[in-house]
């Protein structure tokens, strides 16, 4: 509906567009006389003129409705398109002629005061030189017309498709992400089932109270900032209760109840996945420092965690997460996102930090 509408109005758009071309052609001759002339001479005069305004307007929309379109831009004949317009051409000199045969018997005063001046009639060769020049000028006019035209719906075209695959990925990604959210989770959930079935009991209850934020929140392409930071603080305690008291957990998410700046969905989570799988050591020791705030504009996530390697009997991820907060920043945020990441000199401690610009009206 939204490409029709615009299509409604590029049309719309078009047609004033020329409107306001031939009018200025046709009627401002008309304001450009001496002020001594009496205004029955102007007007007849300009009668006289009309029909050459007329001719261009015809050698115009025949190649622009019809041999243009059809001949040069869909056969690509140019024989035929060239041969056409040989005719098309000499129909406009000739609609020239009979236009001033006409204004000769209609308005005989006129002719007659031209003559008694001196006027006369003016040598048909260079009479017919200038107006072969000029209609094939506005021939050349409409094929740069019609060619500006296609490239114009070409590039339209190739940008619906771009956008169109973009969202097609960007919802490939949200289908993607919930499974493999929800999976993480269970395989905490499961890993406290063996050593702690209370914990495990209040973990089941804390991922009922994210599901609703992941099954629906997830499928809309932005969600409020303060929805995010309250959804990121759900999560953070959930994944508390699996870890010891020797993990020091530092969180600090600064944002108002009533944000309303519109962030992605989960588009964080994964970068606090992965802190907690690779911030805490086989012995359950670890530091994980989250910070989310808000200002001038601007979004900033950043995460600090030592690194542990990833133990063999650890399923709590695939792996798939951070590449895919890479693609929907990629597609999300085109060059209005910054992600620093990597590991201190020591090696000891991750970082990872993404700044959103807000974007210029």
């Amino acid at each position: 509906m939204t490409t029709d509408l615009n299509n409604s109005t590029s049309r719309y758009r078009n047609l004033m567009l020329h409107v306001l071309c031939w009018a200025v052609l046709i009627v401002v001759p008309v304001f450009f006389h001496s002020s001594d002339d009496p205004w029955p001479q102007v007007w007849n005069r300009y009668m006289r003129w009309l029909g050459t305004p007329l001719a261009y307007m015809l050698v115009f929309y025949i190649n622009y409705l019809w041999v243009v379109p059809r001949f040069l831009l869909k056969k690509r004949d140019w024989k035929m398109f060239l041969l056409i317009n040989v005719g098309v051409v000499a129909f406009g000199l000739l609609m020239m002629d009979i236009w001033h045969l006409l204004s000769q018997n209609f308005l005989p005063e006129l002719h007659n005061k031209m003559r008694q001046g001196g006027g006369g009639h003016p040598s048909r060769v260079p009479r017919y030189f200038w107006a072969v020049l000029t209609l094939s000028m506005f021939i050349a006019l409409t094929v740069a017309v019609r060619m500006i035209q296609r490239w114009q719906h070409i590039e339209e075209a190739r940008k619906e498709a771009e956008t169109a695959r973009a969202e097609a990925e960007l919802s490939n990604l949200r289908n993607q992400l919930n499974p493999h959210f929800l999976l993480n989770t269970l395989n905490n959930i499961y890993a406290l089932i063996a050593f702690d079935q209370d914990k495990a009991q209040t973990a089941v209850s804390e991922l009922s109270k994210l599901l609703r934020h992941v099954l629906y929140e997830n499928q809309q392409d932005f969600v409020s900032l303060s929805k995010e930071a309250d959804f990121m603080r759900n999560y953070i305690e959930l994944m508390k209760i699996r870890v010891t008291d020797n993990v020091k957990i530092d969180t600090n998410i600064n944002i108002q109840p009533n944000d309303s700046t519109p962030v992605a969905p989960l588009i964080f989570i994964s970068l606090i996945e992965n802190a907690f799988k690779h911030g805490i050591s086989p012995q359950g020791t670890g530091e994980i420092k989250i910070d989310l705030s808000q200002a001038g504009g601007e979004i900033t996530c950043e995460i600090h965690n030592t690194c542990y390697p990833k133990r063999e009997n650890d399923k709590s991820g695939s792996g798939i997460g951070l590449e895919q907060v890479s693609r929907r920043l990629e597609l999300m945020y085109p060059d209005r996102y910054t992600w620093e990441k990597g590991t201190t000199p020591d090696g000891k401690h991750y970082y990872s930090k993404i700044t959103i610009k807000k974007e210029e009206k």
